[in-house]
Formats: C-alpha cells, sequence, structure tokens
C-alpha cells in the first residue's frame, strides 16, 4: 500500500494571518491605551538608563567589531553608539531588561512586553535618519507607541490561554514573535512578506528557559529578550527582500511549530488583538523583583516597620508564612545556594528577606556584596511558602488579574503578627492612580543616573508631555537621549 504526501502550499495559518491583519489595519482608539503607551516608554527607557550603571551590562554593548559606526543607524540611547539596527535592537533590549525592573505582563505565559522597544525603537530611528538622509520625512514618535500598543497586544494575548513555559520555552519566543509583527509595519512590509516573516519567528528555534531556573540560572535572562528583539528585526528584513515564507509552520504535521515544539496543542485564545494588554499592564515601581513577589516584597516592607514599631528585628523571627499564587512557588520558591545576581532577584524568600532586613530592595541588593551578609540566608532557611487556591484563580481571572501575597510572622518569643495581605502591586491598572506619580519619580531618578542636570531638564520638557512627545520626530527624540 502507498501513501503520499502533497505537495501542494496551504494557506496561511490562521495564527499568522490575525497578527498580520491586526497590525496592518486595526485603528487604535482607546485613550486609555495612548497614556499608559506613553508612561511605558518613559518608565522602560529609565530602566535602560539604570542599567547602564552596571558593568554587567554595559560589556555586551556596542557594535560586534569593535569601532563600527553606521551612517544614519540607529542610536542608543543613554551611550554614543551607532548602529546597524539589529545591533542596536540587541543594545537596547539588554539594557532595557537587564535589571528585571520593566513592565510585566501574568497569565498562562508571563513575560515582559516592553522588551519589544528594543526592535520597535532602533528600526524607527534608523528608519528616520536614513529618510531624512534622502529629503524623505521621517518617523513620529507616536509611530512607536502606536507599535508598543500592538507588540504588548500580539504578546500578551498569546500569553493569556498558552503556555510555553509549561513546555520548556522561553517567554522571549512571544517577544521575537511580536517585535516582527510590528517592526514588519514599521518597514514596509506588505500583507505577503509580513505573513512571511511572521511565520519565520515560529520556524527559529526557540530559547529553553534553562537560565531562568536552578541550578543553571544565570545573566542570559538579562540580555535573552535583547537578543529576541534583534532577531526580530534581521527576520523582517530577511522578508523584506522577497524571501519566501512557510504558510503552514504551525499546523504541518509532524514538522509544525505544534507538533515540534507544543505536544501536538493548537494555540487557544481568550480575545481577538485590541489594546487591551496596554491598558492592563503591570509596572514595576517600587522593587527591581520578579513581579510574583511584588506584593510580597510590600507585605515585607510593611512588616519591617511593624518590627522596628515593637523594637525587634528580623533576627527575633522565628518562621514567616507566605501564602501565595501558583505561579510564584513554580518559579520562584527556591531553596539552597543563590550564586548570582540573576539567582536572588528569582527567589522570594530572598526578595523578602532583604527589605524585613534593611527595610528596602534596589538592583544593587542582588550584588554579591550584600549577599555575603550571614542574616539573609538565615531568614530565608524560614520561609516557607504555601499555595492560596483563591490567590491561584484570581491570578488568571481577567477581571482582577491580581497577583496576591499574604505574610505571617512568628516571633521567638511566640507572638504572631497580625498578617499582612496585598492583592494588587502598586503597578497594577487598579492602582493607576497612585502609581503613575511614583513612575514619573522613578523616570526622573533614572533620568539623574545618566545625564546632566541641563540636558534631564530638555528631556523632560520634551518627554513628560504626550502631546508634544507624540509629534516629535523619532531621530529628534533619541538625539536628545545620547550623552
Amino acid at each position: 500500500m502507498s501513501s503520499y504526501i502533497s505537495n501542494e502550499r496551504p494557506q496561511p495559518d490562521k495564527v499568522l494571518s490575525d497578527i498580520a491583519d491586526y497590525v496592518l489595519n486595526y485603528e487604535i482608539k482607546s485613550d486609555l491605551a495612548w497614556k499608559t503607551a506613553h508612561y511605558c516608554l518613559l518608565d522602560t527607557l529609565g530602566c535602560g538608563f539604570e542599567a547602564l550603571t552596571y558593568p554587567a551590562c554595559t560589556k555586551l554593548l556596542g557594535p560586534i567589531v569593535k569601532g563600527t559606526i553606521v551612517p544614519n543607524g540607529a542610536k542608543v540611547p543613554g551611550t554614543q553608539f551607532q548602529l546597524d539596527p539589529v545591533q542596536a535592537a540587541f543594545n537596547i533590549g539588554a539594557i532595557i531588561r537587564w535589571l528585571d525592573f520593566n513592565d510585566t505582563w501574568l497569565a498562562a505565559e508571563w513575560g515582559h512586553p516592553s522588551d519589544n522597544l528594543g526592535g520597535i525603537l532602533a528600526t524607527a530611528d534608523w528608519l528616520s535618519r536614513a529618510q531624512v538622509a534622502e529629503g524623505k520625512a521621517p518617523l513620529k514618535m507616536k509611530q512607536v507607541l502606536e507599535a508598543m500598543i500592538m507588540a504588548h497586544e500580539i504578546q500578551g494575548v498569546m500569553a493569556l490561554e498558552n503556555s510555553f513555559n509549561r513546555v520548556g520555552l522561553d517567554h522571549v519566543l512571544l517577544v521575537k514573535l511580536a517585535s516582527t509583527a510590528v517592526v514588519g509595519k514599521l518597514i514596509g512590509l506588505t500583507r505577503e512578506e509580513l505573513i512571511n516573516a511572521i511565520s519565520q519567528a515560529f520556524v527559529d528555534g526557540q530559547a529553553l528557559r534553562t537560565y531562568r531556573h536552578a541550578p543553571n540560572t544565570g545573566s542570559r535572562k538579562s540580555w535573552a529578550a535583547g537578543d529576541a528583539t534583534s532577531r526580530a528585526v534581521r527576520l523582517a528584513l530577511i522578508a523584506k527582500t522577497g524571501e519566501m515564507g512557510y504558510p503552514s509552520v504551525l499546523t504541518a504535521k509532524t514538522w509544525g511549530f505544534y507538533d515540534v515544539s507544543f505536544k501536538g496543542n493548537a494555540f487557544t485564545f481568550q480575545r481577538p488583538y485590541g489594546s487591551y494588554v496596554m491598558e492592563h499592564v503591570l509596572f514595576k515601581i517600587s522593587f527591581p523583583a520578579e513581579f510574583h513577589s511584588q506584593t510580597a516584597v510590600e507585605a515585607a516592607m510593611t512588616l519591617h516597620d511593624k518590627l522596628h514599631s515593637l523594637e525587634k528585628t528580623a533576627a527575633d523571627i522565628k518562621r514567616i508564612i507566605i501564602r501565595t499564587h501558583e505561579a510564584a512557588i513554580r518559579i520562584i520558591d527556591k531553596k539552597g545556594p543563590l550564586n548570582n545576581p540573576a539567582d536572588r532577584d528569582h527567589c522570594i524568600q530572598y526578595m523578602v528577606a532583604v527589605p524585613l532586613i534593611f527595610g528596602r530592595l534596589t538592583a544593587a541588593d542582588y550584588e554579591d556584596d550584600v549577599a555575603a551578609d550571614p542574616r539573609i540566608d538565615l531568614l530565608r532557611q524560614k520561609i516557607e511558602c504555601v499555595e492560596d487556591k483563591q490567590f491561584s484563580k484570581d491570578y488568571l481571572d481577567p477581571e482582577k488579574r491580581s497577583i496576591a501575597n499574604a505574610m505571617t510572622i512568628e516571633l521567638n518569643d511566640g507572638t504572631v503578627l497580625d498578617e499582612v495581605a496585598v492583592e494588587y502591586p502598586i503597578g497594577h491598572k487598579r492602582r493607576r492612580e497612585e502609581g503613575i506619580p511614583e513612575l514619573i519619580r522613578k523616570y526622573k531618578i533614572n533620568l539623574a543616573r545618566i545625564f546632566p542636570e541641563k540636558q534631564q531638564e530638555v528631556v523632560l520638557d520634551y518627554s513628560l508631555d504626550f502631546e508634544k512627545l507624540a509629534g516629535l520626530d523619532v531621530n529628534e527624540f533619541v538625539d536628545l537621549l545620547v550623552i
């Protein structure tokens, strides 16, 4: 008995065409989405500026070949580098993500949608400079904000129902996917070319989560998103040449993404693409901590003050119970040695111990000199995480999207302090009124890390006002950020 495989080229998988049609045709009418994208841009750039104070990050920056300068290339904010858009995207993406302080999206899959700004800003800046050199009009910053909203939406909607971590793949797959789509639009891909580019993002081998989990947790998690968004720029540029795509990249029997990488399951979707994700995105405002721990850290800060009022310290603690949600236990409930900053900022016990001892949690607190304090590991051993089923349910509820943690401390003398529960972190949509002033304060602090006072004033004048920023040429805005 013989059989054959049809070689008739199929129509593109619906997932591919839906993304392309959204990017090319959707009109963003949500004022909340536009305003949130504005704040997101400021916060994301600020995270990059703080990262520039860390040599472990800056050693990775610059051109691949030292000394290379690209005429009309994209500039890297906070530096003097001017690079091709692919390498510029890596640079910008790396500084954005380095300290784990930019925005977050939590669902079946999690991730950081502002990671896409690496590819978006690099491409928009390069295009603007190239077009000015040819006597054409540059792109406006409103196009950058539009691309951010759409990249957030693609990454976030895909993440709502589809867990890549459960099949061992890292969430930066979604950065590559979303960046490819929106960068493709920026460079003017046709619908067919855009579908081709998006298909290439799935054909690529995808990053494993190895570098996020014990015993291999390491600093690649700080530049993996830069790698993903830069790869997206490369794929979009390849598609621009007319290079073919792979229409059934997801559904092809045996050789498609679903069979090879997703255990034979197809993607499922909770909602169509719109502007939901940007409207609901989570900002990390107070603490540079893995987001599932944000409310736990906030509770720890409250309990630190309570201990102080009782004239007690962390040394008086016998036991700590953290009621939390399933995702936190799966990702950051960690015992044993912590080998580097990347290990420590993904350990809820560490992220709680530091504020209980010192009354703070900053990026510097993950470094070796602070971690060497023996009180931290001693307190870590006293912390136990237990799942609260309602917290886990509310975490996935689209109307709540809470990230709850509750903490109870028992002292050596038998005293049990009242439990402190925090359901929504300050960066949550439900706390926007409280959070945005703090986000602006964080942005100003980060500007001051890099730029002299007079330059800070100019940047703030152009960037804090939405209308002024949106109407600015991309290359002019980026020039404001060159040191």
